[in-house]
């Protein structure tokens, strides 16, 4: 048998949990090799294109599709009678809150296509089918709708006013939630006994997801099943949630998913185009394609955020938190998405602590339906904003109190030795040290030398301000996961969980942790995660959980490999099995160099080397399920620094640092990338991205050339750092950091644009801060100090 290689040690050396590994996806797509849906073509497939409503709100007279059914190629045309004559179930909320007086929330139902009332500008009513693509599309704008407009709203506040339109009969007021959490006499009576009180009128501005790629589906009705392409967050319960709606055995749903560009959460649920492609690919026997345009993008995909609060903090004489109270309005748009409240109430509650020790918090949101594209999970799906809300009430308070931001923070954060800490959220955190990290980036941003800078920005003009963003935000909990791995007969071995890479980029990692657990070469490993025949479980990606589900179901299966292979080993090596010992991915004889490698091992178990009795494994193969991991706390600082031009409002950020505790980091390199691309996200929202409806509930920002994005000028030199400590919630001693960019970014670079205002005289500035409002703000501070 042979001797540990130098190959063996040298791969747990380079590609073992910790080290910086370059992604096994990215020559692949840089190549041009990516197959996305879009590439997915199969022989004789028709083509889908969608009937939208051009009005916010309106009553259907009817739809007729005859027109269409004219047009040269077209092979069908169907409308939502059609659907509902089919017998389909509607698209439902998954996530539903109690109201404040413990009733449940409105949920009205989501039919696949509109039936009675068109809610929003883009609302689906019909689809087409055709030959080609140019055929569908020529053959919609054929189909002609008899709809009698109505009144539209399409903010909250407006949705919640007297007399307003109701968008659904059973909720007049338009109110589907009115939603509380908190002991309302304690916080009434810390606010009462404060020495200080901060208040801030915050706006939390809508976005749209803006993925990369643009969703697609080809859907296909094969053997009595319905076969679906598309791009998802998890096929698994994705396939599940689609099964639930066309009221099919989940036997009868397969989903397949290849590379994914981009979701941000907005890929997770099952959408009305999904359940009429498969419809139509039943009743026509052939496969039916259908790829979003970026203009229609804007009005059918769901949208992020859009919140409007009153923020408060109380404080004793000292600065000490006593409580803090968040009230507004949420906007739900006009159909409540798979998790539509979540993110204005649950994940407000839970995040808006932050990394203090608030004794109190009291959240009151008033969900309401509005004539807009329904809102649903954008990175962080509540998290950055619960930390933005809290981070930007404390600079406030600092500013007010005159107490420096930094000492401020210093002073009521939560120390090591109180953890593990409970919240009055319910939640415990594990691990962590806040203070440390808060004063390594105050340190790395070089806080003393500001002061010169800020001379520097002056001579030229321009404002300087500085903003900090401390944040922690609870993980979502990872839900069952798969953990199975095979060891294949070309020698390589697979890994398939359920989680889904969406441009994370999962195979690098989810190898390092079996390389690191099992020993087996790097270069040999492949991942299958986005194929729901291939699956007994998974959870999906969304919530920075993914290295901690899948992380653990991968260690755990590799734990299971070894049972089994010291099993084998124990044949293949003549040896009891109490003797055989598992190290660096071989099985040795204790006390002896004796041993077999475990691909070593699966070979010859492939190769029917091995005479095995009927009670031994007969296979390395393990199919395992991990159960419910806890959910983590990542947590960190981050710190911007901004330059303004007083003439024209122009922000750049001009430097950024941020520091960040993860837990155990599998791959630094990759988490290094997850943070710029977050903060980037944050950036946008925080500077350009502002999503505007008129009166009518047109939506004015509709394409690129009225919606800003951040684009490379836009970002500053990040300066980023690791200062790890392990969560005691999962194997892997790991914390998540996908949607940590956001939440540290929102708060540091708002923080920073009031910062630099506030030597003008601009007492509170809202995102997004476009050029346009800063000069504005700036103009209006000018003319209330002259007056």
């Amino acid at each position: 048998m042979n001797k540990p290689t130098d190959q063996t040690d040298l791969s747990l050396m380079k590609f073992g949990i910790g080290q910086p590994v370059s992604r096994n996806e990215d020559p692949i797509l840089v190549r041009g090799e990516g197959r996305y849906t879009d590439d997915v073509n199969f022989d004789g497939q028709l083509y889908a294109v969608f009937v939208r409503s051009p009005y916010a709100h309106g009553v259907i007279n009817g739809v007729d599709v005859a027109p269409a059914l004219e047009m040269p190629g077209v092979v069908a045309a169907y409308t939502g009678a059609d659907l509902v004559a089919a017998g389909y179930d509607t698209l439902k909320c998954v996530m539903p809150q109690k109201q404040r007086d413990g009733s449940a929330m409105i949920m009205p139902a989501r039919p696949a296509l509109a039936v009675d009332k068109v809610r929003f500008v883009g609302d689906p009513v019909a689809f087409v089918v055709a030959e080609t693509a140019a055929q569908a599309r020529d053959a919609a704008e054929a189909v002609a709708l008899d709809i009698d407009p109505l009144p539209a709203v399409t903010t909250p506040e407006e949705a919640d006013q007297p007399g307003a339109a109701a968008v659904y009969d059973e909720a007049p007021d338009n109110c589907a939630l009115d939603y509380h959490f908190g002991e309302t006499e304690k916080v009434d009576a810390a606010f009462a006994a404060a020495a200080h009180v901060t208040r801030l009128e915050i706006a939390n501005n809508r976005v749209v997801v803006n993925p990369l790629e643009p969703r697609s589906a080809v859907a296909r009705f094969e053997g009595g099943r319905y076969v679906l392409n598309v791009p998802t967050q998890g096929v698994f319960g994705f396939r599940n949630s689609l099964a639930g709606v066309l009221k099919a055995d989940t036997k009868q749903v397969h989903v397949i998913t290849g590379n994914v560009g981009g979701s941000f959460g907005m890929k997770a649920s099952v959408f009305p185009e999904y359940i009429g492609l498969l419809h139509a690919a039943k009743a026509l026997g052939k496969p039916v394609k259908w790829t979003d345009q970026r203009s229609e993008s804007f009005v059918s995909d769901h949208h992020g955020r859009d919140q409007n609060v009153t923020a408060e903090l109380a404080l004793d004489a000292k600065g000490k938190f006593l409580a803090v109270r968040i009230s507004g309005h949420s906007n739900m748009g006009a159909y409540l998405s798979p998790v539509a409240p979540l993110m204005s109430t649950l994940n407000i509650h839970k995040n808006g602590i932050g990394t203090y020790t608030t004794p109190l918090i009291q959240v009151d949101t008033r969900c309401m339906f509005t004539n807009t594209v329904p809102i649903s999970a954008y990175r962080g799906a509540g998290r950055p904003e619960g930390n933005y809300f809290m981070e930007r009430l404390i600079d406030e308070a600092a500013r007010e109190m005159g107490i420096d931001p930094v000492s401020l923070r210093k002073r009521n954060q939560i120390k090591p030795s109180q953890m593990p800490y409970k919240t009055p959220t319910d939640t415990v955190y594990d691990s962590g040290d806040f203070t440390a990290l808060l004063e390594r980036a105050v340190e790395a941003a070089d806080w003393k030398g500001f002061a010169q800078r800020k001379r520097e920005s002056r001579k030229k003009g321009l404002l300087r301000g500085r903003g900090i963003g401390c944040y922690l935000e609870v993980t979502a909990p990872p839900m069952n996961e798969m953990g199975g791995i095979r060891f294949d007969a070309d020698g390589g071995v697979t890994i398939i969980t359920g989680t889904l890479d969406y441009g994370q980029g999962h195979w690098t990692p989810f190898a390092q942790v079996l390389t690191t657990k099992l020993g087996v070469p790097f270069d040999k490993i492949r991942l299958i995660q986005g194929d729901s025949d291939k699956l007994i479980a998974g959870g999906g990606t969304g919530g920075s959980k993914s290295i901690m589900a899948s992380g653990a179901a991968i260690s755990e299966a590799a734990e299971k490999v070894i049972e089994k292979g010291k099993v084998i080993a124990s044949y293949a090596l003549e040896a009891g099995v109490e003797d055989i010992e598992f190290a660096a991915g071989r099985f040795i004889i204790a006390g002896t160099d004796r041993g077999i490698g475990v691909m070593e091992l699966a070979a010859k178990l492939r190769e029917g080397g091995l005479r095995l009795p009927e009670d031994a494994p007969k296979s390395l193969d393990v199919d395992h399920v991990h159960r419910l991991s806890p959910s983590a706390y990542p947590n960190g600082c981050h710190i911007a620094e901004v330059e303004i031009d007083p003439d024209t409002g122009v922000t750049k950020v001009v430097s950024y640092v941020m520091v960040n505790d993860f837990g155990t980091v599998v791959n630094p390199l990759l988490v290094e990338g997850q943070l710029h691309g977050g903060v980037m996200q944050g950036i946008g929202q925080a500077l350009m991205e502002f999503t505007e409806y008129d009166s009518d509930g047109q939506l004015v920002t509709g394409s690129f050339m009225d919606y800003a994005m951040p684009r490379a000028d836009d970002t500053p030199a990040f300066s980023f750092e690791s200062r790890p400590t392990p969560a005691k919630t999962n194997p892997l001693g790991a914390k998540g950091c996908g949607e940590a960019g956001c939440a540290g970014a929102l708060p540091s670079v708002m923080n920073a644009i009031n910062d630099a205002l506030a030597e003008v005289g601009v007492k509170h500035m809202n995102m997004p801060a476009t050029p346009r409002r800063v000069w504005e703000a700036i103009q209006a501070a000018k003319a209330s100090a002259a007056a």
